[in-house]
This record gives C-alpha cells, sequence and structure tokens, in this order.
C-alpha cells in the first residue's frame, strides 16, 4: 500500500484513531482521580566509615597512611553490604521495640560515587513520614552505639563509623515510569487507532476511487464529478 493511500485512509478514518486516543486518555485520567499516587517519602542519612591508622614513629619511610586510605575504602564497600543484611534490620527492629515504635520501611545501603569512596549513604522509603525518621534515627544508633559488632564482622576492630548528615525525611517526586505512563498510554493507542483505521478501511468493500474499479476487471468510461457547494 502506497503511503499517499494510507494518509486518505486515515483522513476517512481518522475519527477512529482519535476516538480510541480520546477514550484511552479519559479513562486513565479517570483511574487516577479515583485512586491517586499515595505520596512516597524517603529518609537519607550519610555516614562514614574508617579505619584508624596505627601510630608510627621513628626516622624510617613510611606510606603517609596510605594503607589506612585504601583499606577503609574497602570497608566502605563491605559495610554497605552488611547494612542491607537481617542482622542489621533485625538491630533496628530491636531498638525500635525498645522504644515501643515499629519499623517504617526496608533499610538498604550504598556506596556514593564519585571521589568521596568512604561515605555510605542510608536510606528508609516508606509513606509514613514520622515512622521514616524513627526508623533512620535507630538505625544511626545502632551504628553508633553498636559499631565494634558489625565491624567485628568485617575483620577490622580498629575502625570507626560517624554520622557525616544526620536522619532527614523528604517527599520522593513520581518516578519516570509514573511521569510517562499516560503519554505512553497515548502513544499506544494512536498506534492501535491507526491500525484499526487500516483494517476497517481494508474490509469496506465499497467503491470509492477509479482504481477500485480497475482492480475489479471493470473498464471505466467516464466519470461524473463531485459536485461541489
Amino acid at each position: 500500500m502506497e503511503l499517499r493511500a494510507c494518509w486518505q485512509i486515515l483522513a476517512r478514518r481518522g475519527w477512529i484513531v482519535a476516538l480510541l486516543v480520546a477514550v484511552t486518555v479519559a479513562v486513565s485520567a479517570a483511574a487516577k482521580a479515583v485512586h491517586p499516587r499515595a505520596p512516597v517519602y524517603q529518609a537519607t542519612m550519610r555516614i562514614t566509615v574508617g579505619v584508624v591508622p596505627e601510630q608510627s614513629g621513628g626516622a624510617y619511610y613510611t606510606y603517609d597512611r596510605y594503607y589506612a586510605w585504601l583499606a577503609s575504602e574497602y570497608l566502605a564497600d563491605d559495610l554497605a553490604e552488611v547494612l542491607r543484611s537481617q542482622a542489621f534490620a533485625q538491630a533496628v527492629a530491636e531498638r525500635l521495640a525498645s522504644l515501643g515504635e515499629k519499623a517504617a520501611g526496608s533499610i538498604s545501603g550504598s556506596t556514593s560515587t564519585g571521589k568521596l569512596h568512604r561515605l555510605i549513604t542510608v536510606t528508609v522509603t516508606g509513606s509514613d513520614p514520622q515512622g521514616l525518621l524513627s526508623t533512620a534515627q535507630a538505625a544511626a544508633w545502632v551504628l553508633q552505639e553498636r559499631s565494634r559488632e558489625f565491624l567485628a564482622q568485617l575483620g577490622s576492630e580498629n575502625a570507626a563509623i560517624h554520622i557525616v548528615d544526620p536522619p532527614s525525611v523528604s517527599a520522593l517526586p513520581p518516578t519516570l515510569r509514573e511521569r510517562l505512563d499516560l503519554p505512553l498510554r497515548a502513544i499506544l493507542a494512536l498506534a492501535a487507532g491507526v491500525v484499526l483505521a487500516l483494517l476497517v478501511d481494508y474490509a469496506d468493500d465499497s467503491v470509492r476511487e477509479p482504481q477500485d474499479l480497475e482492480a475489479m476487471g471493470l473498464r471505466l468510461l467516464t466519470s461524473v464529478p463531485r459536485r461541489r457547494r
């Protein structure tokens, strides 16, 4: 089928495409209005972990704490995995239970990128901002008061954990998938409408053009032009 013929079909059946897109957008918008997106919050804090350099003295060559810094970077990577463990989550839950509270979400740790290799970002995501803040504060307490317990699992007894940024709660914006949901639905409806219009026109055996008669094996002698007002 030639491109010009496709455009002619879409010009005749354009109402099908427009109707399908309009119905899809209206139904999607109504569904969002009936079931709006629940607000999502995130409690975030940043910590740093480092190995305390050994005290040394004397008139001999040293590496200027190079190995201490290198070990701290590896330790930060390992500690980020420990923060995702069930043992750390249980320790936070025990702290919250002692305060008469419950955890508001799952805890995840991720090592920051760039030059700050020893910085770890701890995040807690959920729908209760006050509960998230309490959970993050409990996690900070565990990291400070029970740091030796978790650092000992990594085979480091001369390391220390420090809170760089205390827990803070902020609202999360809609995700990219949520923002693109309605436009993607409209695009899919547009594509489906084009296909449906072509199928409807293909199933219609009405004669509209001289080529239609020639395709049926009939000889066209003359034609009467359409009278225009």
